[in-house]
């Protein structure tokens, strides 16, 4: 076991959540102020000792991303010279992720940016829930464990009893997470084809697959202006599903989310807190990941395997 202490802070982003880790590990949050100058930047003090202490910082960068991205790096970067043993950034929803790659001339891949920000504000370790796409972790330079809450998620439809399920995909990119949820449901699997002409604007064009009297579970990493995800459901019901569900690990929810969820065919979207949801929907149930994160906190704190969480949900075919 890891004999240096632990050591647990939290920005603005997600109280909450960082307050139900602290709690399910022990412990309380590490005592700091994070405000702001009139100019509006970031004014933070760390309140007591973390020399030669293990620290995890807890921030998603979320709306206002800017914000709580530029929170962080300065929280980084406070801690680092204060000459801790480790700093760990937990980053439960990682913003930007969604530029990746160029998908055009002269775009950005704003992902690495963010990757390179991070290091070199001083994490040496990153610690971070469903990931737009894998190839982020070879953004950094350092370890990153990508968790999922996958199974989390998958337990909260299974505690619904429905029968004759389909996990559905609402693109090709996603069609992995919904064979996962497929097979630890044993339910069946279909695909959403569709196009996007530009950027937050999806046409449905085909699904792949029965659902015809079907109960279907439609699955992604996300649900950002739920435009996507709405369309998917209008296609489903069009095809003679029996009713539709959603489920996304980061509830984004920009936009007007929350007016075309509440006025569409699905009947319920589940999501994590990984995003504090503000916002009351009859329609919108929120499943907790703060476990998930303390077990993962306290194994890389004792220098424990992080995949060791998983073996179960790997056995029940949730794969990492």
């Amino acid at each position: 076991m890891n004999a240096t202490e632990l050591k647990l802070f939290t920005g603005n982003s997600n109280l909450a959540l960082a307050e139900s880790i602290a709690k399910d590990l022990g412990t309380k949050l590490g005592e700091c102020s994070v405000e702001k100058f009139s100019d509006g930047e970031v004014n933070l003090k760390i309140n007591e000792s973390i020399r030669g202490k293990d620290v995890f910082i807890i921030q998603s960068t979320s709306a206002p991303v800017n914000d709580n991205l530029m929170e962080l790096l300065v929280f980084i970067d406070a801690v680092k010279r204060a000459s801790p043993e480790r700093i760990t950034a937990v980053v439960p929803y990682y913003g930007y992720a969604r530029q990746d790659r160029k998908l055009g001339a002269r775009d950005p891949i704003s992902a690495k940016l963010v990757a390179d920000l991070l290091s070199v504000a001083g994490i040496q370790r990153m610690l971070s829930i469903d990931l737009h796409s894998g190839q982020i972790q070879g953004f950094f330079n350092v370890p990153v464990d990508n968790l999922t809450a996958a199974f989390a998620l998958a337990e909260h439809c299974k505690e619904k009893k429905m029968k004759e399920l389909v996990a559905v995909s609402p693109d090709v990119g996603g069609v992995r997470r919904a064979r996962n949820f497929a097979t630890y449901l044993d339910a069946e699997l279909a695909i959403i084809d569709k196009q996007r002409p530009k950027q937050n604007v999806a046409e449905v064009m085909n699904v792949i697959g029965e659902v015809e009297g079907k109960n279907c579970v439609l699955v992604d990493d996300m649900i950002d202006t739920a435009g996507s995800i709405c369309l998917a459901a209008e296609a489903l019901k069009k095809k003679g599903a029996k009713s539709v569900y959603a489920c996304a690990s980061h509830g984004v929810l920009s936009g007007k989310a929350f007016e075309k969820i509440d006025s569409s065919a699905i009947e319920k979207v589940v999501v994590t807190d990984t995003i504090p949801i503000t916002t009351k929907s009859k329609k919108i149930e929120v499943v907790s990941v703060a476990p998930l994160l303390s077990k993962a906190i306290q194994n890389i704190h004792e220098g424990k395997s992080v995949s060791e969480l998983f073996k179960t949900e790997k056995d029940k075919g949730i794969v990492i």
